[in-house]
């Protein structure tokens, strides 16, 4: 087997035939981080440094475990001299998912096959440029060339989403949906929580200054982000919390907060199980999908976050979180009512969440996320999923992705280690072939167009 050849994560022939059935399936990509004004855009990038490493956190991780000076990677280096940095240290990434998603990237857009390293650097930089001077390597172009049918981007509930107009309207054989992410509606505790409801009040048209004036706000938002073709919400909890709390206790603790008082850990819990619970019916009124992403320590690394705010890198997890018990009046409150995917970022919980989704056929298990999204992590999951749920409820692949070119290469090898789950139990014995290639074509492209209702 060649590097990144055709039988690249297959082992068996089985495999090879299950993956070329799903190999060119169009890309449903529900959680993104895509960036929407460099869509509607389309001005296209001038190096690869812009593509592979200006917006990717995992690059960045791996270039400092290697000892490269910040300056050459988020500083104030050139773009050149930040592709050679990586380029010097880019064999030492070898194992790394991102060693792979990158030589895809590569090889799928580009047509090079040469590992990158400090004697190809120069070579790559000077081919990849020539290319993207091309109006075929446009953003807009890309997707089509991807074979994206339709990405959904991260957005706060005070954003306008003017640019998904945009995107409506100029951007052909794509849609770019937007996901109402209420993170910041929901952590009181935050130290931007103030600058949120104001931000909402401001984007809404409706006065937040008691409680039920912020309802009545999260609501005119979620109604604007349902006009602009929405079909989820998604959170990121570090420990999820849900309780019965009354309303009047709910604003009680919303007036508190807006006198500036401190809140107690107990009041910030109690506000956040009501709010998800709000958040909850909200989503059964339009029937959208609910995405609770579970488990992340973020901003760990204090000197990281102070030079480079969050989502630099810094984040870790821990196996220390309860699951079970904090969403247990959840997922009761909307049983049968609700479609709920559960991602989690350490993979001690897959046993907590699969089983949960095991008694809950309303809630689905999401892909394997973040520090999961290798082959190592996503065959794991894979087997586990499908020997205690089933394969056929998982969630499929979300790409999760900073920047546009990964979103091929990260499918890729999500199908590919998909088709070698399965190839592996045909020659096993445990299924047919003919069961094998539906199963396929079902996780990888009809089970989340279903789930999340994309027409």
């Amino acid at each position: 087997m060649g590097f990144l050849d055709e039988r690249y994560l297959l082992d068996s022939e089985t495999a090879h035939d299950i993956y070329e059935r799903i190999a060119d399936l169009p890309i449903v990509d529900p959680h993104s981080h895509l960036d929407v004004r460099e869509v509607v855009e389309n001005e296209g990038w001038d190096d690869v440094w812009a593509v592979e490493g200006a917006t990717d956190h995992y690059v960045w991780a791996a270039m400092r475990k290697r000892g490269v000076p910040e300056e050459r990677i988020t500083g104030d280096a050139s773009n050149r001299e930040k592709w050679t940095a990586l380029a010097e240290v880019f064999p030492d990434l070898a194992g790394n998912p991102t060693y792979e998603w990158v030589h895809l990237d590569l090889k799928r857009r580009f047509g090079i096959e040469t590992p990158i390293s400090a004697e190809t650097a120069d070579d790559i930089w000077e081919e990849t440029a020539r290319q993207l001077d091309a109006d075929e390597k446009r953003p807009q172009e890309l997707l089509r060339e991807m074979n994206v049918e339709v990405v959904c981007s991260t957005d706060d509930p005070t954003s306008s989403l003017d640019l998904h107009d945009r995107a409506a309207r100029e951007v052909e054989g794509v849609d770019v949906l937007p996901t109402w992410r209420a993170d910041r509606a929901v952590h009181v505790g935050h130290r931007d929580w103030g600058d949120f409801v104001r931000e909402l009040a401001d984007a809404t048209g409706v006065e937040t200054g008691d409680f039920e004036g912020f309802l009545d706000a999260l609501a005119a938002s979620h109604d604007h982000f349902a006009a602009h073709g929405c079909r989820a919400s998604d959170l990121s909890v570090r420990e999820p919390v849900s309780r019965p709390v009354e309303r009047s206790r709910a604003a009680d603790i919303y007036a508190a907060e807006r006198r500036g008082e401190t809140l107690s850990d107990e009041q910030v819990r109690e506000f956040e199980a009501f709010v998800l619970e709000y958040i909850g019916e909200l989503n059964v009124e339009t029937d959208w999908v609910t995405q609770l992403h579970i488990g992340p320590v973020r901003d760990y690394r204090d000197d990281l976050f102070e030079r480079l705010g969050s989502a630099a890198g810094g984040t870790v997890t821990t196996g220390e979180v309860e699951i079970a018990e904090g969403l247990r009046h959840f997922l009761n409150a909307f049983d049968g009512d609700l479609d709920i995917v559960l991602y989690v970022v350490d993979p001690t919980h897959y046993p907590t969440v699969t089983t949960i989704a095991r008694a809950f056929p309303n809630v689905s298990v999401g892909p394997a996320w973040w520090f999961n999204d290798s082959p190592v992590g996503m065959e794991r999951q894979l087997e586990y999923v499908g020997s205690v749920d089933l394969l056929a409820n998982h969630a499929g692949m979300v790409s999760d992705s900073r920047k546009l070119l990964s979103f091929d290469s990260r499918f890729e090898m999500f199908r590919r280690t998909l088709a070698n789950v399965l190839g592996t139990q045909v020659e096993q014995g445990r299924m047919p072939t003919d069961v094998a290639h539906d199963l396929a074509e079902h996780v990888a492209y009809d089970r989340p167009k279903e789930l999340f209702g994309f027409e």
